[in-house]
């Protein structure tokens, strides 16, 4: 992998970009938005929305110029909950945001509550995966993670990820589902 670094605030556009692309065939967000269009109009909102913070405070890393992007929340930020609500209030269809918001109030409700690392977003350009740059630029912001002698945490909506954190010392700690909405899987490493 190229070098490893920080997001500069004017760069959040190509690190968008690589996300948008690394999600376009996961469960949820598909669920979310089937149709093309809808999902490259709205995802990039739902993804700001969910991991804008992280920008602002410097905690977006990039790896091989772009292809791979880890966005983490620091200890005591969380998503802009509004922003979020807001998103999916004025983005999905009316007969999904039942399920949606009940997920995301799982979500809320097994949320880590003491100090930890928050992973809402890491992702590969599918045109460069499988050649280990997720797993690299991983290892190298849990580098950071572990300076601070802090607990990591995400949710994974895509099982083919599992590995992946699992390799990493991530754990399964739980899930939240809701009707149709595919479930999505939380997982804590503990700090090292």
């Amino acid at each position: 992998m190229g070098e490893v670094s920080r997001v500069c605030p004017e760069d959040q556009q190509r690190a968008v970009a690589t996300l948008v692309l690394a999600f376009a065939s996961d469960p949820v967000e598909r669920w979310m938005y089937p149709d093309p269009q809808q999902y490259l109009t709205h995802f990039p909102r739902f993804l700001a929305a969910f991991g804008g913070p992280a920008f602002e405070q410097r905690t977006v890393w990039q790896g091989d110029d772009f292809a791979a992007v880890a966005l983490w929340l620091a200890p005591g930020r969380e998503p802009e909950e509004a922003a979020v609500v807001d998103v999916l209030t004025d983005s999905l269809a009316l007969g999904k945001q039942g399920d949606a918001f009940a997920v995301i109030e799982q979500m809320g409700a097994a949320h880590p509550e003491y100090p930890h690392w928050y992973l809402p977003w890491l992702g590969v350009d599918p045109a460069m995966q499988g050649r280990g740059l997720g797993s690299q630029l991983l290892a190298e912001c849990l580098m950071v993670v572990d300076a601070d002698g802090l607990p990591a945490y995400l949710e994974t909506p895509n099982p083919r990820n599992l590995t992946l954190y699992e390799r990493h010392g991530f754990r399964v700690v739980g899930s939240a589902q809701a009707g149709a909405c595919p479930p999505v899987t939380f997982m804590l490493r503990e700090p090292r």
